[in-house]
């Protein structure tokens, strides 16, 4: 089980930088574009500035990817305290089992 819980932290890890690459060539003036003469470009300038807003497109993407994060670290620390609690559980049950061997082989009584 605790394979799964790993091969799903690793799923959902990889998803997240899928996510991170896909945001940031979605975002305006990150992507490769050829040079371009200066007229063009300062046209383009002007109507990307009056146009299209890029500061709510960027602050999407951090709220996004630090929700990813979050939930990351929260599943991870989910799956850390699963295994602490097998482990534990794990011990006692060596422990409940070396008694009732102590019993049998009357080492005890």
């Amino acid at each position: 089980m605790s394979g799964d819980i790993g091969g799903r932290l690793q799923r959902l890890l990889l998803l997240l930088l899928l996510v991170v690459a896909i945001s940031l060539h979605t975002i305006a003036g990150l992507a490769d574009d050829p040079p371009k003469s200066k007229n063009v470009v300062n046209a383009e300038v002007n109507t990307y500035n009056s146009g299209t807003t890029t500061r709510p497109e960027v602050l999407f993407v951090c709220v996004v990817l630090a929700g990813v994060v979050l939930l990351a670290v929260f599943l991870f620390k989910l799956w850390q305290k699963k295994k602490r609690e097998e482990q534990h559980a794990r011990l006692l049950r060596l422990f409940e089992e070396d008694d009732d061997l102590e019993v049998e082989l009357g080492l005890r009584d």
